[in-house]
């Protein structure tokens, strides 16, 4: 099981190297972010917003 608080605390100190996508799974994601810086901030920014809906979704896939 993913922790939200840790995707958190992931997301505000390593964001833009992609380090909360790396956490969640999402391996692409987080060599895109690391490539892209974010998204130049814009995918950090919309993680933000969505990060608790990405950490329900891959914790529902783990733990039905």
């Amino acid at each position: 099981m993913k922790d939200l608080g840790i995707a958190y605390i992931l997301l505000v100190l390593a964001g833009f190297f992609g380090v909360h996508k790396f956490y969640l799974g999402k391996t692409g994601m987080g060599v895109l972010y690391l490539f892209t810086g974010g998204f130049l901030g814009l995918g950090c920014l919309y993680d933000l917003f969505t990060l608790p809906s990405q950490v329900a979704k891959i914790n529902s896939i783990i733990a039905p």
